[in-house]
């Protein structure tokens, strides 16, 4: 990736892209946000992008010595096509492509004040942004990590789906054989699925023999007549064939999906070895093949961040505090942006704690001076975002050893004395017109103040 050149002496050009489905709106604006040519529409066919193509190529014979900035909203899938294209023709034509925050263009066009929302005003909207914020475009090039980003998708998509089958057979089974569902606290075991496959409902299982239910893998004589003597005395409100079909078939569809994403995770995981950051991530413990390919999709580059802080607001998990005269809001994980990063972030936190020893010792001492879990679960999120981006800043292996010396020696480290630099002008004014509140805060700051400096064998000024 590549930041825009400000110091390019060619001319400027930008084309807005409002991408629908089906279809897409452009316009072109020149840097004082002037129309330079009207506004039209082309289909997502491959003569639309071909007109696209043979529109561009007008316009730079028309305007020589120019360059064209490119850009268009993420619209979850739909701008793909076009900005694919567009890339490719960067080796032929003097254009650039970006794809836009839909956020930051929104509240671009806010302070337009326009009161109509149209398809070309959008395109022009696009292209606004990127004349009025050129330092926060970053344009593509061809995307290395594009097919492991559909893969991964596609495997996330398979996982959805499982989860949304299994609940919907919990439901089911809950009337028909509630007693089984004992053995499914942890989830529900593959023998269970093959049970209920066979013998989908508590009538059916009571009759069952013992010696053919044992033939289930896993399943033990002992354990097949546990499972027949609980069928037996089973309490069970339902039993008729349409809820017996509806197991069968649920279950059916449960095991073909589990094998799929299975396979799904072995191509997966092939086309990982190519990629060290992935081999990098999987040096923590915690992090699997799949969280890792989650986590660097969304990194994508960790020199797209130039500190720490800057990745945690990505990823949302920067502390959200608002203080403004005598208001004063709590301050919480803000949470903003894309729940999927956060999501991957809080299954390798959970994972970590229970087998990562370093991680272990951060939640059990946040535990100790009284946070409360879920805090603590955030505490260590951020805590493991921090090491990622060292390991990946840095290139090297997760290293416990080096979070320890860091934190022994923040602890070590004077504190120094804390002044309020927004008081630098004029040191604080008793006689104030401020409210009751702020007054009180004043004096505890000033208290404060006092005795810090008292520490410090610095007597502290009087007002008089």
């Amino acid at each position: 990736m590549f930041y825009l050149d400000k110091g390019d002496k060619m001319k400027n050009y930008y084309l807005g892209i409002d991408v629908s489905k089906g279809y897409a709106d452009f316009v072109f604006l020149d840097s004082d946000k002037n129309k330079v040519e009207p506004h039209f529409q082309l289909d997502d066919t491959f003569l639309g992008h071909n007109a696209l193509y043979h529109r561009i190529c007008a316009f730079v014979k028309n305007h020589p010595d120019s360059q064209i900035h490119v850009a268009a909203e993420s619209t979850g899938g739909y701008e793909n096509n076009w900005l694919n294209n567009l890339t490719r023709w960067q080796d032929q034509l003097p254009i650039k492509v970006a794809r836009l925050n839909p956020l930051g263009v929104s509240a671009n066009s806010k302070a337009d004040l326009y009161r109509n929302i149209t398809d070309s005003l959008s395109a022009k909207n696009v292209a606004e942004y990127m004349i009025s914020h050129r330092e926060k475009v970053c344009f593509l090039e061809e995307d290395p990590l594009y097919g492991l980003k559909r893969q991964w998708k596609f495997v996330r998509l398979l996982t959805k789906q499982s989860t949304q089958l299994f609940n919907q057979l919990e439901s089911l089974v809950y009337t028909t054989n509630p007693e089984i569902l004992s053995y499914c606290r942890d989830g529900m075991p593959k023998w269970v699925l093959k049970v209920l496959e066979k013998y989908p409902t508590a009538k059916k299982l009571a009759r069952a023999k013992y010696k053919a239910v044992a033939k289930i893998p896993y399943v033990t004589e002992d354990r097949a007549r546990e499972l027949i003597a609980r069928a037996k005395k089973s309490i069970a409100s339902t039993q008729d064939s349409v809820m017996e079909h509806l197991i069968m078939a649920t279950v059916q569809q449960l095991l073909h999906l589990n094998k799929t994403i299975l396979d799904q995770n072995k191509v997966l995981e092939k086309q990982c070895p190519t990629i060290s950051e992935i081999e990098l991530l999987r040096s923590f413990k915690g992090i699997s093949t799949f969280s890792a390919v989650g986590l660097m999709l969304e990194i994508q580059s960790v020199t797209r961040f130039s500190t720490v802080k800057k990745l945690a607001a990505h990823f949302g998990l920067h502390p959200e505090v608002k203080i403004s005269g005598d208001g004063i809001k709590k301050v919480r994980m803000s949470k903003k942006g894309r729940k999927e990063p956060r999501h991957i972030l809080f299954m390798v936190t959970l994972a970590a704690i229970g087998c990562n020893p370093l991680i272990q010792e951060i939640y059990e001492e946040r535990l100790d001076k009284g946070m409360a879990k879920m805090a603590a679960v955030g505490y260590c999120m951020h805590k493991i975002l921090r090491i990622i981006y060292g390991m990946l800043k840095n290139n090297k292996p997760f290293d416990p050893d080096i979070d320890r010396k860091n934190r022994q020696r923040e602890k070590t480290r004077k504190k120094s004395v804390v002044t309020n630099k927004k008081r630098c002008h004029q040191d604080l004014d008793p006689h104030a017109p401020v409210s009751r509140r702020q007054n009180k805060k004043r004096k505890e700051w000033e208290m404060s103040q006092s005795s810090d400096a008292a520490k410090c064998g610095i007597v502290s000024p009087t007002h008089n």
